[in-house]
């Protein structure tokens, strides 16, 4: 299941350089990322909800600046947060009201964790952006207690997700990184639904996510800048971004 990028290098250290952007920026693709967690964080939040119906011991792997791992600490729940990046895991701390979120730099390859520590594993738009997308399941797996739960996000692999995930981006908002995305590392639903079976993970639920066709959408086509109400949404099509619940087998 590894996929070789050629020549072409992920671009992962554009993270670094973000700060407060992380937060604010419109002429940036974060401003999407951030438009995408206000459909996310709901959907996690009420499915750990469903099936828990108390406060959780969570993992969010590749946190960034804790778009995520923030919101559910204001649940309630044990949250900790792992990423490579320095100054994301430093924006992350200081966006945290409640204080109570462990930020720690850390490679998705080898968690500094024990066998079954966590209720919930999240990797949300990470998966993409690794080499090997297997060994960051199983670690996730592994620290995974039985029962718990798995949430995802990443990119299909098809000639239309090429066209909107990068092309688009590049060409309909200011200041994409070069090679923020490469083709190949983008995993086609069927591919993960096979990993998270190999790591005892069971996928329960697969649901596309894209842009809502509305007046923020065409101003972002002529502007290049994301405006404040741009907005995302489930979608029965997995042409192009999907989310995803497995459950880790007893």
């Amino acid at each position: 299941m590894e996929k070789q990028t050629g020549l072409t290098a992920i671009n992962n250290e554009f993270y670094n350089i973000l700060n407060e952007d992380w937060y604010s920026a419109s002429n940036h693709p974060v401003a999407l990322l951030r438009a995408e967690n206000k459909v996310r964080n709901p959907w996690i939040s009420n499915e750990i909800r469903k099936r828990f119906n108390q406060n959780i011991s969570l993992l969010d792997i590749g946190c960034g600046a804790g778009l995520l791992t923030n919101a559910l600490a204001l649940e309630g729940h044990t949250v900790t947060g792992i990423d490579l990046s320095k100054p994301s895991l430093e924006i992350a701390k200081g966006k945290d009201t409640t204080g109570q979120v462990r930020y720690l730099e850390a490679n998705a390859y080898e968690l500094p964790f024990a066998d079954q520590s966590f209720d919930t594993v999240c990797a949300m738009d990470v998966l993409e952006h690794v080499e090997q997308p297997e060994r960051l399941i199983a670690e996730a797996s592994r620290v995974l207690k039985k029962g718990g739960l798995f949430f995802f996000h990443t990119f299909n692999r098809n000639p239309l997700s090429y066209l909107v995930i990068i092309k688009g981006v590049e060409w309909c908002v200011q200041n994409a990184p070069k090679n923020m995305h490469v083709y190949s590392l983008f995993i086609k639903p069927q591919e993960l639904r096979l990993l998270c079976d190999k790591n005892q993970l069971s996928v329960e639920n697969i649901v596309g996510l894209r842009p809502r066709l509305s007046l923020p959408f065409f101003q972002m086509l002529f502007t290049r800048k994301i405006p404040l109400n741009f907005s995302f949404r489930f979608s029965k099509s997995l042409s192009t971004g999907y989310c995803g619940l497995a459950v880790k087998k007893n």
